[in-house]
């Protein structure tokens, strides 16, 4: 089993920028992705963005791509999102997701994030 613990959430203005934190309780392998998901008030949960550690590629939602971005830290356990131009849309409880080389999905337990007009 592992633990994923996320950090950053608050509350931002429209235009501003938050960065998102999360920090498994293990080191990463080859096969893990880790990365981010989102839900907003009465809406399903959708992708945001994810890093494959076996080469650190990223992948993203296409209509995120321009503002967020995902990084690794292979030595801290820990990837990031950094977002930026935030708009109301975006509000959303963010969860930090690893699928492990077994497909077994670990989840940390939410961090919200509200973009005010």
């Amino acid at each position: 089993q592992v633990q994923l613990v996320e950090s950053g959430g608050g509350v931002v203005q429209v235009g501003g920028s938050l960065e998102l934190s999360c920090v498994a309780s293990r080191r990463l392998f080859i096969s893990d992705v880790m990365g981010w998901f989102r839900q907003a008030l009465g809406k399903e949960r959708e992708f945001v963005a994810n890093v494959k550690w076996s080469a650190g590629n990223r992948y993203y939602a296409e209509h995120l791509k321009d503002r967020f971005s995902i990084s690794r830290d292979n030595e801290k356990n820990t990837v990031t999102l950094e977002m930026t131009n935030l708009k109301p849309e975006d509000t959303a409880v963010y969860y930090c997701n690893l699928r492990d080389s077994h497909g077994n999905d670990y989840w940390g337990q939410g961090t919200q994030v509200t973009v005010s007009s």
